[in-house]
């Protein structure tokens, strides 16, 4: 219920950033669907038409949540793939690294939850998550791992393969930390990403 929600102040307006994170909580507390722009408004403390002065709809504001959550990380992402193309081993355990590190975050899985809660009912929100972060940051993935391959510190290999092994183990470590709520290996992302590049560059099984 609104009444039972944290209110700020209410004032004549605020500013798009603090709509987004009261949106943010919204939907989290209650579901997409069921979150209402008036509650979202009650946790901003404006009316319910300062949100529609920022955003028509509660698919823009998921939208903008997209630009502002998690398409950072995407560019973060590819700024460190380009930095790192002279020792791509190195950048891919860097970015490893720090993705481990804001996956931790429950706060950063909190929007592809809802992009995946929502798809099904609106293709254009999965395609705007494709477009905006998945394209930037695979192929910027799959950029650093064909030049590891060509210099030698990978063996030749499918790239787009090796670009969702690299990614599916952070990605599920995160849906089963956030999610499902299990023992989680984030709070030590160094460790966890040298066992993950073990496992991707080693292999397990056994040779003579």
């Amino acid at each position: 219920m609104s009444s039972l929600l944290p209110k700020r102040p209410r004032r004549a307006e605020a500013r798009p950033e603090e709509i987004l994170e009261a949106a943010l909580e919204e939907f989290n507390a209650h579901g997409f669907d069921a979150a209402r722009v008036e509650d979202i408004a009650s946790r901003a403390g404006i009316s319910k038409g300062g949100v529609y002065l920022y955003f028509p709809s509660k698919l823009a504001l998921l939208k903008a949540l997209i630009e502002a959550k998690v398409l950072p990380i995407a560019q973060g992402a590819a700024a460190l793939a380009e930095a790192g193309k002279e020792n791509p081993l190195q950048a891919l355990r860097l970015i490893g690294q720090v993705a481990a590190v804001q996956l931790a975050d429950a706060r950063v899985m909190a929007v592809p939850r809802l992009v995946i809660s929502v798809s099904g009912r609106f293709p254009e929100i999965a395609e705007f998550y494709h477009a905006h972060v998945v394209r930037q940051a695979r192929g910027a993935l799959e950029q650093l791992i064909g030049r590891a391959m060509e210099l030698g510190q990978m063996r030749r290999a499918d790239v787009k393969a090796a670009t969702r092994a690299f990614i599916g183990p952070l990605l599920f470590e995160a849906m089963w930390t956030h999610i499902l709520k299990g023992e989680t290996a984030l709070d030590d992302p160094a460790k966890l990403i040298e066992s993950q590049f073990d496992i991707l560059l080693n292999g397990l099984e056994l040779r003579a």
